[in-house]
């Protein structure tokens, strides 16, 4: 159990941002506290000021006109009782990857793109611990199989843009976990895996806290990921902290409009499919003051529209399969060759998508589930030849896009288009929003003249929930929900008949998911886009499709409608994706307890 005292005290913490526009409070009065073998849970939308909690923690918001105040006192096995807001620089480095470590939402920001993965993890051992270079390569590998990594020794001697984004998630857990720290600071540590692994890691955390007595703060956007391993839970939003409490009084009795929209807008694996899923807007609204009001109808009940909508899909998906398919691969390879040697001989091949086979229908949702390295990536990429088959065909419309010449390839990309995992690394940062949509109409001569394109430009943004006031400002002017409709509204510029959804919603809060996937739901609808969806999220995937695919090791193992995997599933690689999958049910967070428990006492 927690001990009496706790190692982390943070009282009235402030961090304000000076701007031309004013000040920002991005954190405005937060106090909480964190006991050793404890896990808290920081749970918030993007902007609630969790993240700038826990870098004003470690000192690392190096922004110009910032200011922190407050205090937070915690209790280093070196130095005693410190204040982490008022340490010298010096002092704070000794404490930072030794005595408190932190995991990162990025990792290829966080990573050195120059050196290998197994240097910069050594590099925290050699620092903190004092052993030896053979002695750290030994224990940097250990750790690489304990996050799960394929071939530790390789990925030892890989680059960070080497290996998948997945990959690299899990090479910054092993890096903090490498010194056994008295504090572990995860932001968002598994927003990038499947998840398989993304249990994995929550598994790993919770047993460095049992073992060694490691505290853990947690800071996620998503209830579910927490439900089963954090002990307390606090609730932020603009930056204070309007609810906190032990995680099964916050799952079965919330009191905030804020938390129970952000428990109920994520698609639930045991739950009835939804016409469309619920926001906290549903929940709540604010004055003009910016207090807080919650709204009398809680749960949201769908229009006249959504209704027929809702009808117009349902009739999609019992005529579908009368429909000639607009999409058909067939025995699709995509390998990528190993060389080694001082001549660069190939003596291996890594068979990325292995002889993969589909079709999909005119206004069908085929998902693509799998965990991180099984080829569901690169398979979405061959289908836009961005990466070149090995072997095997591609029909788009009955016409075989492999014996297109360039010419005609491009202009068959006007019927498919693909929308990227990280909207903000598609878009380019040098070109405003107008101008990013408009682009691919000037490539393809649509619309007429620059007026008319400017027009179609401000119908979709219109359509994809954004203003014309958006139209002139620049990607880093928006938020990472608002990045991700700015590229569906390009990917839609062209009219296309297919749109290949690539984790398009994996790094979104829930409640911003939750307005996305409406979104793409309502184009279907309206439009009678085919969308290829690629998700890691199995519940996401089920909300979404009509049928699933379900990908490992370069091979389709498995398909079926979302009901005949969940409910029936013949593989045992299924049924281990599904059995991964954060319930956030009472009952499951009671076994959880007992079994954390029983590790414990054990």
């Amino acid at each position: 159990m927690p001990t009496a005292t706790p190692i982390l005290q943070v009282r009235k913490l402030q961090t304000i941002f000076a701007t031309q526009r004013g000040t920002t409070k991005a954190v405005d009065g937060v106090s909480f506290e964190v006991y050793a073998g404890e896990i808290v849970a920081i749970v918030g939308e993007s902007g609630s000021g969790k993240s700038v909690t826990a870098l004003s923690l470690m000192q690392l918001i190096d922004v110009a006109g910032a200011a922190t105040g407050g205090e937070a006192c915690f209790k280093s096995g070196k130095y005693g009782e410190v204040d982490l807001l008022n340490l010298p620089e010096k002092q704070m480095q000794r404490i930072r990857g030794n005595e408190i470590s932190m995991i990162f939402q990025e990792p290829m920001s966080s990573l050195n793109p120059v050196y290998t993965c197994g240097k910069q993890v050594a590099e925290a051992l050699l620092l903190h611990t004092g052993i030896s270079k053979k002695d750290a390569k030994k224990r940097t590998i250990q750790l690489f199989e304990q996050a799960k990594l394929p071939r530790p020794e390789n990925i030892f001697d890989a680059y960070p843009h080497e290996i998948s984004g997945g990959q690299k998630q899990r090479v910054m857990i092993a890096m903090a976990m490498a010194c056994k720290p008295s504090l572990l600071i995860a932001d968002e540590p598994t927003t990038a895996l499947d998840v398989t692994v993304q249990a994995r890691m929550l598994q790993l955390i919770d047993e460095l806290r049992v073992k060694e007595n490691t505290a853990v703060l947690f800071i996620t956007h998503d209830l579910g990921v927490v439900a089963e391993i954090a002990d307390r839970i606090l609730v932020m939003y603009k930056g204070k902290v309007v609810e906190q409490g032990k995680v099964l009084d916050i799952f079965t009795n919330p009191q905030h409009p804020y938390t129970k929209g952000l428990l109920a807008c994520r698609p639930k694996l045991s739950a009835k499919p939804q016409v469309i899923l619920p926001t906290v807007w549903d929940f709540m609204q604010e004055d003009e003051f910016g207090n807080i009001i919650e709204k009398k109808k809680q749960v949201h009940e769908p229009s006249l529209a959504d209704v027929v909508a809702y009808s117009f899909e349902t009739n999609i998906k019992q005529h579908v399969n009368q429909k000639t398919p607009l999409l058909q691969v067939e025995n699709l390879k995509v390998y990528f060759p190993v060389s080694t040697g001082i001549f660069s001989r190939t003596t291996d091949y890594i068979k990325a998508v292995d002889g993969v086979s589909f079709e999909a229908k005119p206004a069908e949702t085929v998902g693509l589930v799998g965990e991180s390295g099984c080829g569901k990536t690169t398979l979405g990429r061959a289908l836009l030849r961005l990466v070149k088959p090995t072997e095997g065909r591609v029909f788009l419309n009955g016409i075989d896009m492999g014996e297109l010449n360039q010419e005609d390839l491009r202009k068959s990309r006007r019927d498919i288009q693909m929308v990227f995992q990280d909207p903000y690394a598609s878009l380019n940062p040098m070109h405003t929003v107008g101008n990013a949509i408009m682009e691919p109409m000037q490539v393809h001569n649509l619309y007429g003249s620059n007026k008319e394109q400017q027009t179609k430009t401000l119908e979709l943004l219109d359509m994809v929930g954004l203003t014309s006031d958006h139209f002139q400002r620049y990607p880093h002017e928006f938020s990472g929900g608002q990045r991700q409709r700015i590229s569906i509204a390009r990917a839609l510029a062209l009219q296309p008949k297919c749109i290949i959804c690539d984790e398009s919603v994996s790094s979104l809060d829930v409640s911003v998911q939750a307005q996305v996937l409406n979104l793409l739901n309502k184009l279907k609808q309206e439009l009678h886009i085919t969308f290829i969806f690629i998700t890691h999220d199995l519940s996401v995937a089920k909300y979404m499709s009509d049928r699933i695919l379900v990908m490992s090791k370069g091979q389709i193992v498995e398909s079926g409608t979302p009901e005949q995997l969940y409910r029936q599933p013949q593989q045992e690689y299924t049924r281990t994706l599904i059995n991964a999958i954060p319930k956030g049910e009472p009952e499951d967070i009671i076994a959880a307890q007992q079994k954390r428990e029983a590790f414990r006492t054990g």
